[in-house]
């Protein structure tokens, strides 16, 4: 097993492995202990209780940060027409139709978010088996299948995002950039954390979240506190 490097053992230093901090206390200590020398993002990490092998404990919705990402993704519009013009407007990386699909069945995936219009979505479903395990399928719960597709791209350049539990239950999310404030970083965790709450299923009961972790790219992993979380 790799050791870690001496800014990480330097930074972990600064952490109690036995103390699970209030969300604020733990932001701080992520940027502090932020070892790489490019603007680090900021991770959140969320255990629940949600068993994603039953559909109705699949915990998945999508939020736009009060303060965006720092991220900047590329995004694929599946539409035609006039709908394609409007993508193009709006800032879409990629924009086509049954040409953009045959690119993907050719294994061409240049873009890290899809939106389609609902009249797209049938020829979209032959190319399924390739988006759906990246994470890339267009959903109409996340937003990312609709009439309205220029609204959609701009949500999604202002920093809209989509998260979900992967099949142990977690989600991985992106909250910022190191470089950000502490106070926006914690606003972001906090709406965040708020979202996932607020989508959690029928199928779930009792507390949702069972534990909340926060990082930096390669750097240490610090508890947050859940216990204003439910």
């Amino acid at each position: 097993m790799p050791k870690h490097g001496k800014k990480y053992r330097a930074a972990a230093e600064n952490i109690d492995a036995d103390k699970k901090y209030p969300l604020e206390k733990a932001v701080a200590l992520a940027k502090k202990t932020a070892t790489t020398k490019f603007d680090a993002t900021m991770e959140i990490h969320i255990a629940t209780s949600a068993d994603p092998r039953h559909a109705d404990q699949i915990v998945r919705a999508s939020i736009t940060l009060p303060h965006g990402t720092g991220k900047t993704k590329r995004i694929a519009a599946f539409c035609e027409g006039a709908d394609a013009e409007a993508a193009k407007k709006a800032g879409a990386d990629l924009v086509g139709g049954a040409d953009l699909i045959e690119k993907i069945l050719g294994g061409e995936i240049d873009f890290d978010i899809a939106v389609a219009t609902p009249a797209m979505m049938k020829n979209l479903a032959k190319a399924a088996k390739i988006l759906g395990p990246k994470g890339l399928m267009p959903s109409p719960k996340s937003g990312t299948v609709t009439p309205k597709i220029a609204e959609a791209i701009a949500e999604i350049k202002k920093g809209k995002m989509e998260f979900r539990t992967d099949k142990n239950g977690i989600i991985h999310s992106i909250f910022g950039k190191a470089s950000f404030s502490e106070k926006n970083l914690v606003e972001n965790a906090a709406a965040l954390l708020k979202a996932v709450v607020e989508a959690k299923p029928a199928g779930v009961k009792g507390n949702l979240i069972k534990s909340v972790f926060v990082t930096t790219t390669m750097g240490p992993s610090i508890a947050v506190d859940p216990q204003n979380f439910s």
